[in-house]
């Protein structure tokens, strides 16, 4: 019976961890795997992995701690399932929901600019892809992007360096394009 309060009180402190992160964790799983079938199956099986090994955690940056379970589930998931060459969106359109505007003229903007970023984003490398995701949209430090992928603090400088500039030229590619 011990145990049973023990392990609800576990259970209590992991939560109170692990679920502020989950939109976090959701959004990478989601541009990692570019399906939103696939990165809710890659959330699940990560928060069973973090609340597997939560006695490791050691109450430190909670958000870094969960994005690498995501990220390194997310890479063990593609490798299971698909090629990388998939990952790097050979498999079709992927859509997003948009937010709701009341004027339409506003909608159809927002969602066309969306859509062009999306698709852009969708053609860099998946390493230059998920950095540019955990700065830009998740908001996290060098220090804790390069600790979520696992690696030195100049390769995630520059993997962000090259992301950003590839972005560039592929958006101005397609403006170019669309001219």
């Amino acid at each position: 019976n011990a145990m049973w309060v023990s392990d609800g009180s576990r259970t209590r402190r992991f939560e109170a961890v692990a679920l502020p992160q989950v939109a976090a964790a959701y959004n990478l799983a989601r541009w990692i795997c570019r399906n939103d079938a696939d990165a809710a199956d890659v959330v699940q099986e990560a928060l069973l992995r973090a609340l597997q090994y939560f006695d490791s955690y050691r109450g430190d940056d909670a958000r870094s701690w969960l994005l690498t379970i995501v990220r390194n589930t997310a890479h063990s998931w593609l490798k299971a399932n698909r090629s990388m060459a998939q990952a790097h969106g050979d498999e079709g359109e992927w859509i997003a929901s948009h937010p709701d505007f009341a004027d339409p003229i506003v909608q159809i903007t927002a969602a066309g600019v969306a859509e062009s970023l999306r698709t852009a984003m969708g053609q860099l490398a998946v390493e230059h892809r998920e950095v540019l995701i955990l700065r830009e949209f998740e908001e996290l430090s060098y220090r804790q992007i390069a600790a979520v992928v696992g690696c030195p603090l100049g390769t995630v400088m520059s993997r962000l360096a090259r992301a950003r500039d590839q972005l560039a030229a592929i958006v101005r590619k397609a403006e170019q394009g669309l001219t």
